[in-house]
């Protein structure tokens, strides 16, 4: 799918969504999540182009493949977080989307730490 046809789809959900609002509020929860997922699938769809693009950028400049998967990582977590959080603010719980993004946010720091420790390493090596 390309950005039309996923912006075409959102609107539509949404919409057919916002009608069940009134009436009956998990069916609208329902089509919000099912939509969700669906665009969710096509992401996963570019995700290899991207992936490989990532590993020539990589070839490129010789850089260590731990700090291409590190940044993989922090990718997924970063939308998986947020997509995670965007469903819980849907559903009415924003207490709880609050509490997925901060772990999302800690996540992403914690996974940073050896790329920061090294970064600091080579800096102090450059100062020496």
């Amino acid at each position: 799918m390309d950005v039309i046809q996923v912006g075409i789809a959102g609107v539509a959900g949404v919409l057919l969504a916002v009608q069940f609002k009134s009436g009956k509020t998990e069916y609208g929860i329902y089509i919000s999540v099912a939509l969700s997922l669906i665009i969710f699938f096509c992401v996963l769809g570019h995700l290899g182009t991207m992936i490989a693009a990532v590993r020539m950028i990589g070839d490129y400049i010789h850089m260590d493949t731990a700090y291409i998967g590190t940044l993989l990582k922090m990718l997924g977590i970063t939308y998986i977080a947020e997509f995670s959080s965007g469903i819980c603010k849907d559903a009415g719980y924003q207490a709880v989307a609050v509490q997925i993004e901060i772990f999302g946010k800690l996540a992403v720091l914690v996974l940073s730490m050896p790329v920061l420790m090294a970064l600091l390493s080579t800096i102090r090596d450059f100062l020496s």
